[in-house]
């Protein structure tokens, strides 16, 4: 587990510093700022209150005070499978959790190094596929033998 819990924070330092070396423009990413810092604020609070809650509730010895730890792996199993079983049994919360991280952190830095940039030519796939045969090519006919001769080329 503490593998994976370390290669999700090794990729989002990568993902950190791919940021930090392109030219992302901060300034432009935080207009608007202030117009989100409430809901912001609600959000936080609620997850505030849900770690007080689970701690508080963890402290007591709480509902999960008698469930029993993990299982040893028995001499049929395979290290792998062994991993497998705890990884998906009883560190499958831990486990979804680093994934998210994961993908937080890559979506956050496809969206902040996304730019749209005006002189640059793109690919209209709609007018592609839409354009009329008769307007997009001029076929002309012509005779054999009646080409560019390698004299015309010299």
């Amino acid at each position: 587990m503490l593998l994976v819990v370390v290669y999700v924070g090794a990729v989002a330092v990568l993902f950190l510093f791919v940021v930090m070396m392109l030219d992302v423009d901060f300034v432009k990413l935080r207009e608007g700022y202030a117009r989100y810092l409430p809901l912001a604020m609600i959000v936080a609070g609620i997850l505030l209150a849900e770690m007080i809650i689970i701690s508080l509730t963890v402290v007591s010895g709480g509902a999960a005070s008698d469930a029993i730890g993990p299982v040893a792996a028995t001499a049929e199993m395979s290290n792998v499978e062994a991993i497998g079983r705890v990884l998906y049994t009883d560190y499958v919360y831990i486990f979804q959790a680093a994934g998210i991280v994961l993908l937080i952190a890559m979506i956050g830095a496809i969206v902040l190094t996304l730019r749209h940039k005006p002189n640059i030519k793109r690919q209209n796939v709609a007018r592609q596929v839409g354009r009329d045969a008769k307007t997009a090519m001029e076929v002309k006919s012509v005779e054999t033998g009646a080409g560019i001769s390698s004299e015309d080329l010299l």
